[in-house]
């Protein structure tokens, strides 16, 4: 075989393979068409109905406001005085209880979302109904968990806020 010829092989080879990989590739959805709902998996809809913050607070967190569940697994380290401990779990009480309140409806808003199309049920007006729910839902969700932080940080004093942000690796 001469070198022209060799090309010739590698070349139709090359496409070949190409052309089969192009066949072959699924989509990245492939195997959540058989979810319960299908945008969100069973994992994050625990999430949500267990009120995970999931990084919703990262603009506080990360800019030194620090959030009640941190706080109370570093209550040693911070030297809580035990009225800033029942303050912090009481706060920890109320937002959990809110956020998985919100997680819950959140989480049946995108079961009738997912409804609209299973039951070819689905128009415009009612999808931009259903979406702007979710959308609400999930702002009121953020919004609990960025508020929590604020509240949190109001609880303690300065010197106890800087320990937190280097216990927690944000100290500069």
């Amino acid at each position: 075989m001469n070198k022209r010829q060799l090309i010739v092989v590698l070349a139709v080879l090359v496409v070949g393979h190409a052309s089969a990989q192009h066949h072959s590739t699924s989509s990245p959805y492939a195997g959540e068409q058989s979810r319960e709902i299908k945008a969100l998996s069973a994992e994050e809809q625990r999430a949500w109905i267990e009120g995970n913050g999931a990084g919703l607070a990262k603009a506080a967190e990360l800019n030194g406001h620090p959030g009640p569940m941190h706080v109370l697994e570093h209550a040693g380290e911070l030297r809580l005085s035990d009225s800033q401990e029942q303050e912090s779990r009481a706060l920890m009480v109320r937002h959990k209880a809110e956020v998985r309140q919100l997680g819950a409806e959140l989480v049946e808003a995108e079961r009738q979302l997912d409804d609209l199309f299973r039951t070819r049920r689905a128009t415009a007006p009612a999808v931009s109904a259903m979406t702007e729910k979710v959308g609400a839902l999930q702002a009121r969700i953020r919004a609990s968990h960025l508020i929590t932080h604020l509240e949190q940080t109001k609880i303690l004093r300065r010197d106890q806020v800087d320990v937190y942000n280097r216990l927690r690796g944000y100290a500069r």
